[in-house]
């Protein structure tokens, strides 16, 4: 059996995801709002509440459920050790807080090891304040960048489809 690397494996299930995305039986606008709100929950809501708000938004909308739940991926086990903090010290300093990095990374280090938000509201208002306001700024960055990649990704594809449908109905 052949070992492979972590970077090919994540290579590997991003092909996945876009195998997915591209293929998906809908408008390609209502693929592209799935995703973006997937990634709107990803940046905004905490980690674990994410899907409980982004599913039922996605059906309301009519928008694609497969994005609006792998959109909330931004923040995973793996990425909210770095993003947390950062969205916070943003933010933190936008506000015109003084909280240093170290303390604002100590803190969420003290929220995902708890696994409770209870923990992220006993922190204090201006760190709450800061992450909220992180996550909205990083939404606000990520949230139409999503929309418009995605876009472009699923309507490059069936266009691609398209042309090789009718070179084939041409031979």
């Amino acid at each position: 059996m052949v070992r492979r690397g972590i970077f090919s494996r994540i290579k590997a299930y991003c092909r996945h995801l876009k195998s997915k995305m591209v293929r998906e039986k809908m408008p390609v606008n209502r693929i592209a709002s799935g995703w973006a709100i997937g990634m709107f929950y990803g940046c905004v809501i905490p980690f674990g509440f994410q899907l409980i708000l982004s599913i039922p938004t996605a059906v309301f909308f009519k928008a694609s459920k497969i994005g609006a739940s792998v959109g909330t991926l931004i923040t995973n086990p793996i990425t909210i050790w770095f993003i947390y903090p950062i969205q916070c010290f943003v933010a933190n300093r936008l506000i015109g807080g003084n909280l240093t990095y170290e303390a604002i990374a100590e803190a969420m280090k003290k929220v995902i090891e708890a696994g409770d938000y209870s923990t992220l509201l006993s922190l204090g208002g201006e760190l709450v304040v800061s992450f909220f306001l992180g996550g909205f700024i990083l939404a606000a960055i990520c949230v139409p960048l999503t929309y418009f990649v995605v876009r472009a990704l699923v309507s490059q594809y069936r266009l691609a489809k398209e042309k090789r449908r009718n070179l084939k109905a041409r031979a």
